[in-house]
Protein backbone atom coordinates (compact mmCIF):
# COMPACT_ATOMS: atom_id res chain seq x y z
CA UNK A 1 0.00 0.00 0.00
CA UNK A 2 1.43 3.35 -1.05
CA UNK A 3 1.54 6.13 1.51
CA UNK A 4 -0.56 9.11 0.64
CA UNK A 5 1.14 12.52 0.58
CA UNK A 6 -1.08 15.20 2.10
CA UNK A 7 -2.30 17.84 -0.32
CA UNK A 8 -0.63 21.22 -0.03
CA UNK A 9 -3.69 23.00 -1.43
CA UNK A 10 -5.73 25.07 1.01
CA UNK A 11 -8.86 23.31 2.21
CA UNK A 12 -12.16 24.87 3.25
CA UNK A 13 -11.02 25.36 6.86
CA UNK A 14 -7.84 27.15 5.79
CA UNK A 15 -9.74 29.37 3.39
CA UNK A 16 -12.12 30.25 6.22
CA UNK A 17 -9.30 30.88 8.69
CA UNK A 18 -7.64 33.26 6.25
CA UNK A 19 -10.91 35.14 5.85
CA UNK A 20 -11.47 35.30 9.60
CA UNK A 21 -7.94 36.65 10.07
CA UNK A 22 -8.80 39.48 7.65
CA UNK A 23 -12.04 40.18 9.52
CA UNK A 24 -10.11 40.31 12.81
CA UNK A 25 -7.55 42.63 11.20
CA UNK A 26 -10.39 44.90 10.09
CA UNK A 27 -11.75 45.09 13.64
CA UNK A 28 -8.28 45.83 15.03
CA UNK A 29 -7.68 48.60 12.48
CA UNK A 30 -11.14 50.10 13.11
CA UNK A 31 -10.58 50.03 16.88
CA UNK A 32 -7.13 51.60 16.65
CA UNK A 33 -8.38 54.37 14.37
CA UNK A 34 -11.36 55.10 16.64
CA UNK A 35 -9.05 55.32 19.64
CA UNK A 36 -6.61 57.83 18.14
CA UNK A 37 -7.49 60.48 20.72
CA UNK A 38 -5.97 58.20 23.39
CA UNK A 39 -2.88 57.06 21.47
CA UNK A 40 -0.48 59.22 23.50
CA UNK A 41 -1.59 57.47 26.71
CA UNK A 42 -0.87 53.95 25.46
CA UNK A 43 2.34 52.26 26.69
CA UNK A 44 4.93 51.23 24.10
CA UNK A 45 4.47 47.53 24.92
CA UNK A 46 0.85 47.75 23.73
CA UNK A 47 1.96 49.32 20.43
CA UNK A 48 4.54 46.56 20.01
CA UNK A 49 1.83 44.00 20.71
CA UNK A 50 -0.54 45.56 18.17
CA UNK A 51 2.21 45.74 15.54
CA UNK A 52 3.26 42.11 15.92
CA UNK A 53 -0.30 40.86 15.86
CA UNK A 54 -1.04 42.98 12.77
CA UNK A 55 1.89 41.34 10.96
CA UNK A 56 0.56 37.89 11.84
CA UNK A 57 -2.99 38.78 10.79
CA UNK A 58 -1.84 40.20 7.44
CA UNK A 59 0.36 37.19 6.67
CA UNK A 60 -2.16 34.51 7.71
CA UNK A 61 -4.27 34.56 4.52
CA UNK A 62 -1.17 35.01 2.37
CA UNK A 63 0.39 31.87 3.82
CA UNK A 64 -2.84 29.87 3.84
CA UNK A 65 -4.06 30.76 0.36
CA UNK A 66 -0.87 30.88 -1.73
CA UNK A 67 1.50 28.15 -2.91
CA UNK A 68 3.23 26.21 -0.16
CA UNK A 69 6.66 24.71 0.02
CA UNK A 70 8.13 27.61 -1.92
CA UNK A 71 10.97 29.86 -0.82
CA UNK A 72 8.48 32.73 -0.38
CA UNK A 73 6.25 30.56 1.82
CA UNK A 74 9.22 29.60 4.00
CA UNK A 75 10.46 33.18 4.32
CA UNK A 76 7.02 34.61 5.09
CA UNK A 77 6.41 31.65 7.40
CA UNK A 78 9.46 32.59 9.46
CA UNK A 79 8.19 36.17 9.66
CA UNK A 80 4.73 34.92 10.70
CA UNK A 81 6.20 32.56 13.31
CA UNK A 82 8.42 35.35 14.64
CA UNK A 83 5.44 37.71 14.86
CA UNK A 84 3.41 35.08 16.70
CA UNK A 85 6.28 34.35 19.09
CA UNK A 86 6.92 38.04 19.78
CA UNK A 87 3.20 38.66 20.24
CA UNK A 88 3.08 35.89 22.84
CA UNK A 89 6.17 37.21 24.64
CA UNK A 90 5.06 40.82 24.69
CA UNK A 91 1.54 39.86 25.78
CA UNK A 92 3.04 38.67 29.05
CA UNK A 93 3.89 42.31 29.76
CA UNK A 94 0.47 43.70 28.73
CA UNK A 95 -1.54 43.66 31.94
CA UNK A 96 -3.56 46.85 31.90
CA UNK A 97 -6.78 45.55 33.46
CA UNK A 98 -5.24 43.98 36.58
CA UNK A 99 -1.68 45.33 36.79
CA UNK A 100 0.75 42.70 38.00
CA UNK A 101 -1.69 39.83 37.38
CA UNK A 102 -2.10 37.42 34.51
CA UNK A 103 -5.45 36.63 32.93
CA UNK A 104 -6.73 33.47 31.31
CA UNK A 105 -5.74 34.84 27.92
CA UNK A 106 -2.09 34.64 29.01
CA UNK A 107 -2.38 30.82 29.00
CA UNK A 108 -2.72 31.06 25.21
CA UNK A 109 0.49 33.10 25.19
CA UNK A 110 2.38 30.35 27.01
CA UNK A 111 0.92 27.74 24.64
CA UNK A 112 2.02 29.87 21.66
CA UNK A 113 5.55 30.16 23.03
CA UNK A 114 5.66 26.35 23.18
CA UNK A 115 3.94 25.69 19.84
CA UNK A 116 5.88 28.08 17.58
CA UNK A 117 9.09 25.99 17.89
CA UNK A 118 6.99 22.83 17.31
CA UNK A 119 5.62 24.47 14.16
CA UNK A 120 9.09 25.34 12.89
CA UNK A 121 10.55 21.91 13.65
CA UNK A 122 7.64 20.22 11.87
CA UNK A 123 8.15 22.42 8.81
CA UNK A 124 11.91 21.89 8.73
CA UNK A 125 11.48 18.11 9.00
CA UNK A 126 8.79 18.18 6.25
CA UNK A 127 6.16 16.79 8.62
CA UNK A 128 3.31 18.40 6.68
CA UNK A 129 0.50 16.97 8.82
CA UNK A 130 1.98 18.16 12.12
CA UNK A 131 2.90 21.53 10.64
CA UNK A 132 -0.62 22.02 9.30
CA UNK A 133 -2.28 20.97 12.58
CA UNK A 134 -0.04 23.31 14.56
CA UNK A 135 -0.66 26.25 12.20
CA UNK A 136 -4.41 25.71 12.41
CA UNK A 137 -4.27 25.47 16.19
CA UNK A 138 -2.25 28.66 16.50
CA UNK A 139 -4.55 30.56 14.17
CA UNK A 140 -7.70 29.37 15.91
CA UNK A 141 -6.41 29.72 19.47
CA UNK A 142 -3.78 32.44 19.49
CA UNK A 143 -5.11 34.69 16.72
CA UNK A 144 -8.87 34.28 16.59
CA UNK A 145 -9.96 33.19 20.07
CA UNK A 146 -7.42 35.37 21.88
CA UNK A 147 -8.21 38.19 19.46
CA UNK A 148 -11.93 37.87 20.11
CA UNK A 149 -11.35 38.25 23.83
CA UNK A 150 -9.53 41.56 23.32
CA UNK A 151 -12.84 43.18 22.40
CA UNK A 152 -14.94 43.01 25.59
CA UNK A 153 -15.73 46.50 26.81
CA UNK A 154 -13.24 46.61 29.69
CA UNK A 155 -10.33 45.86 27.33
CA UNK A 156 -8.56 48.52 25.26
CA UNK A 157 -9.68 47.49 21.77
CA UNK A 158 -13.24 46.97 22.92
CA UNK A 159 -13.22 50.38 24.60
CA UNK A 160 -11.93 51.99 21.41
CA UNK A 161 -14.25 50.13 19.07
CA UNK A 162 -17.48 50.22 21.08
CA UNK A 163 -16.86 52.99 23.64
Amino acid sequence: MASRTPSLAPDRLEKSLGGLALVMLGFVIAAVLRGRSEWSQIPAIVWIHLATIAVALVLTPVLLWRARGTRAHRQLGYVWAGAMFLTAIDSLFVRLINPGQFSYIHALSILTIVLVPVLLLAARSHNVSRHRRTVRGLIIGALLIAGFFTFPFERLLGHWLFG
